[in-house]
């Protein structure tokens, strides 16, 4: 009985992956393939990757959507662990709970919403539409992301490794610096990564507060699908897909990492 249930939730797994790479992998492989359409694949070429990187206009706007990803997930990442430490050391609960509902309101919230919102907030400032708007507008949405992944390892710590560390002698900063923070480094890590996927991908908010002059790769691909995918944007989403799976790599290395550190200096402790 239970291989039968093993058989059948591997079976289901494997359907699940299936729907979910298919299209990409279809993607990918009509990137190479020697024709203009998706109709039918007529031979192996590299043609489509070497018009993308002809493509001067295409390319600055990926540089300039990588820009605002890392600069939004960089200071998005610092605010919001900053706001997880401060949400965990509030001892009321009332307080506690209000600060976390209000951290949540930018993730439940629809996109088409606070794409709406940012847009009066920036045309009442007379801030201009462009460069600055999106970055202030990614940094905003991704914030609440960061402090989701930060607190439950702040939850984790161990209250006896803090009073370790003041019965030592440590100042809150030397407590803050070698304790609080190598322990939280996957949350950081795990916040930064999703913060940096999600203005990658992000279309709705993007739409909105992108001005004259400036576009991210979401908004160019859906300027470009109205008038007629070409097999470019294939080769594009090859290329992003790559980068993708060396990111999560990345991060998996990283995590290990700080894991194995982590627990060198448990047993270095407990010695």
């Amino acid at each position: 009985m239970t291989q039968r249930r093993f058989k059948w939730s591997s079976i289901y797994l494997l359907l699940v992956f299936v729907i979910l790479y298919a299209p990409i992998l279809f993607l990918i492989v009509y990137s190479f393939n020697s024709g203009t359409t998706m109709d039918h694949f007529d031979g192996f070429t590299l043609a489509h990757y070497a018009t993308l990187f002809a493509d001067t206009r295409l390319i600055a706007i990926v540089l300039q959507t990588l820009l605002i990803a890392l600069l939004s997930a960089l200071i998005a990442t610092t605010i919001g662990t900053l706001g997880a430490l401060w949400i965990q050391q509030t001892s009321r609960p009332f307080f506690k709970n209000s600060l976390l509902s209000f951290n949540n309101i930018l993730i439940v919230s629809p996109d088409v919403i606070i794409g709406a919102s940012f847009l009066i907030f920036f045309t009442t400032l007379s801030i201009p539409l462009g460069f600055t708007s999106v970055l202030i507008s990614h940094t905003a949405f991704s914030i609440p992301i960061v402090v989701l992944m930060v607190l439950p390892r702040l939850k984790e710590l161990n209250g006896s490794m803090l009073d370790a560390a003041a019965d030592l002698g440590a100042t809150q900063s030397q407590t803050l610096r070698d304790v609080i923070i190598p322990f939280i480094t996957p949350g950081i890590f795990a916040g930064f990564f999703m913060a940096l996927t999600y203005s990658l991908d992000d279309f709705a908010v993007t739409f909105f507060v992108t001005g004259n002059g400036f576009s991210t790769l979401s908004v160019e691909i859906y300027s470009r699908a109205r008038q007629g995918i070409s097999l470019e944007i294939n080769a594009l989403s090859g290329l992003l897909f790559v980068l993708t799976l060396v990111l999560i790599v990345g991060y998996y290395i990283v995590s290990q990492s700080s894991q194995r550190r982590l627990l060198r200096k448990k047993r270095g402790v407990n010695r």
